[in-house]
């Protein structure tokens, strides 16, 4: 029985083929006795006598639901995400070659979106990955709605989403739907059972082909175009522009000759003097990498410190720089001079099972106190077993821990108490304005109150002028850092500066003044 869904011309070829081949095989709709369409694999064959004349024919069907619906499922599971629904990256690659394919024939143009979720690891961190799949969801269905039918939009996977939109006409056309994006994502997401979560996203524009001639560049530079938006601040677009292309060919350089640059000897260690406000006297130090290119000169840390983390050579340079730190040490108490030199410990460290601190102190006889770790406030929210048992073995082995750059995290005081912190280091944000901002002058203040009430140390950093180290000093701060005693400088350097009794009696005099 007809389905009705064939037209009239699909059975006028299907009978012009049996007619001139003497066979028809094929996908039909059919219909069953009760009504329901059903698909079916129909055979039609043609039965000649011998004279050559049709005597009839025979029509073979099988019914076909079950394979439609398990090739359904399986394209489903090829080409779509399971999470949301949407085209994956599979066919979002393939659409993206026929939608690149359609406008070249046009010379027309289409743009590609690449679309990053903010914050959001702190949602499955925070909340749990169930939580963070909910979010996926809700984001996926919010940003669904500002994507035409003609458009893809599909997840790339984890975080990422992307967006094609062929011929869209003119650049305000793909501002419009970026910013609906945006402030779609601004909204609160309600999560169940009173979780909620806030996030926001960043988006990079490339478009075809002005700013690339093929596919892989094109989706290059949408991803170049995202992280300059991430740099920039986040919950904010970016379009792309030849510029982020040569910076991203300068990040590869760097990171290709980072491989090479502890072995080639172009690392040094500097130490920058931490005083003692009460004494006057050097008691203190901070280890600080240095990074001389062969090339390009003095490298800054905030440029080669991300890449180290990113390329996992961080650490290869935590454990090199820790070396030299007790070298160092060594070297001074040899001299006669105990001085407690702080080591920096990146948070992607704390990730590897290789803790070899008290090893390493032990293997110089030097005692615990004989270094300070240094990690960001940032690393205690994460509330990690790894993070805990590896600052529960720093105090049971002696070492101390400084909290860096206290004020501008999250500064949850709870965990001051929970991880028991020696020092906390005031941020040179607000150690710079201490003398024309009220406002930092009081925040200075309580943090040194709060932490002397806990037991814990404070360390101001950035001290640039008299000014701002006798306020630290009224208030009661116990140690200053920066350029109004030192920058840092290398060991032998710094050698000379715990030798120059002259600068440490002249700043005691000071004081007493």
């Amino acid at each position: 029985m007809k389905s009705g869904r064939q037209q009239a011309g699909f059975y006028k070829e299907m009978w012009k083929c049996i007619k001139d081949f003497g066979h028809w095989s094929g996908e039909v709709w059919n219909r069953k006795k009760s009504g329901e369409i059903y698909p079916e694999q129909l055979s039609i064959t043609a039965v000649k006598d011998a004279d050559g004349r049709i005597t009839n024919y025979v029509g073979s069907m099988i019914d076909i639901t079950e394979r439609k619906i398990s090739e359904s499922k399986i394209q489903q599971l090829a080409y779509y995400d399971q999470l949301t629904g949407l085209p994956n990256r599979q066919l979002f690659r393939n659409r993206l070659e026929q939608d690149i394919k359609r406008v070249s024939r046009k010379k027309s143009s289409l743009a590609l979106l690449f679309i990053d979720l903010d914050q959001f690891k702190e949602v499955n961190d925070t909340l749990g990955h169930n939580k963070g799949d909910a979010l996926l969801v809700e984001a996926a269905r919010r940003i669904r709605k500002h994507v035409r039918e003609a458009d893809t939009f599909a997840r790339l996977g984890g975080d990422e989403f992307t967006i094609i939109l062929p011929e869209y006409g003119d650049e305000p056309s793909i501002d419009r739907v970026v910013l609906s994006v945006l402030q779609e994502m601004e909204k609160p997401f309600d999560l169940g059972v009173g979780a909620v979560g806030h996030i926001s996203c960043s988006v990079g524009i490339a478009v075809y082909p002005q700013d690339a001639e093929s596919i892989e560049d094109l989706l290059k530079h949408a991803d170049q175009a995202m992280y300059a938006a991430k740099d920039a601040g986040r919950n904010r677009f970016s379009y792309f522009t030849p510029l982020m292309q040569q910076m991203a060919r300068e990040k590869l350089e760097l990171k290709n000759d980072l491989r090479y640059a502890l072995s080639r000897g172009e690392f040094e260690v500097h130490y920058q003097p931490i005083v003692a406000l009460s004494s006057g006297r050097i008691e203190k130090a901070e280890a600080l990498l240095r990074w001389n290119h062969p090339r390009r000169g003095q490298v800054s840390p905030a440029q080669f410190i991300p890449l180290a983390e990113e390329f996992g050579i961080i650490h290869e340079l935590g454990s090199w720089v820790l070396s030299q730190s007790i070298a160092a040490v060594v070297e001074w108490r040899r001299q006669g001079r105990e001085v407690q030199v702080s080591v920096n410990r990146s948070p992607v460290e704390f990730d590897k099972d290789d803790f070899k601190w008290p090893e390493m102190l032990a293997s110089a006889n030097l005692p615990g106190n004989a270094i300070t770790m240094e990690i960001t406030e940032g690393l205690l929210i994460r509330e990690s077993g790894q993070v805990q048992s590896r600052l529960l073995e720093c105090r049971n082995n002696g070492i101390e821990v400084s909290i860096d750059d206290f004020g501008t995290g999250y500064s949850a005081l709870s965990y001051l108490k929970l991880f028991d912190i020696d020092y906390l280091k005031i941020d040179r944000s607000f150690v710079q304005n201490l003398t024309e901002d009220e406002s930092d002058k009081a925040l200075v203040e309580a943090i040194i109150v709060m932490a002397h009430k806990l037991g814990i140390r404070t360390i101001a950093e950035g001290v640039e002028s008299e000014v701002q180290r006798d306020l630290l000093l009224s208030f009661g701060c116990d140690y200053v850092q920066g350029f109004l005693y030192s920058r840092p400088v290398s060991a032998s350097g710094f050698e000379r500066l715990l030798k120059d009794a002259g600068a440490v009696r002249e700043f005691s005099e000071t004081l007493e003044g």
